[in-house]
């Protein structure tokens, strides 16, 4: 069974964790920008080659691998915190709670200054409560 957080204790881990949200949305808009330079350059290499190094393209592969495997240990840390991740882009975390019994999702996004949200557990971000 998944972690349960009472706010308090989903506010300390939002705390803990803020730093590894920001790490792990920048390696993602960093793996984005990577990925769409792969995709032209390879464009460009079918339509002529052009003036293009094998080099060029190695290069893009081991930024896009080395992004990702940021990515990878920013979201181990944060799952092993007990965190759901719900957007990697907006930085979004669920932390599974109780609420007059029931099984909710205390919900914060990158930006916010601490947790004033909750959703149902079948809800997404478009269920967002304050709390």
């Amino acid at each position: 069974m998944d972690r349960e957080f009472t706010l308090e204790e989903a506010s300390a881990a939002v705390d803990e964790l803020r730093p590894v949200v920001e790490r792990m949305v920048e390696h993602g808009r960093r793996l984005a920008e990577a990925q769409r330079a792969q995709r032209r350059l390879v464009t460009r290499i079918a339509g002529n080659g052009g003036d293009m190094q094998p080099s060029d393209l190695r290069e893009l592969a081991e930024t896009i691998q080395s992004e990702a495997d940021s990515i990878g240990a920013c979201a181990e840390e944060i799952n092993a915190a007990g965190a759901q991740i719900k957007s990697l882009e907006e930085g979004l975390l669920d932390f599974p709670s109780r609420r007059d019994g029931e099984l909710v999702l205390l919900c914060w996004k990158l930006g916010e200054d601490e947790i004033r949200y909750w959703h149902g557990a079948d809800e997404g971000f478009a269920g967002r409560k304050p709390l």
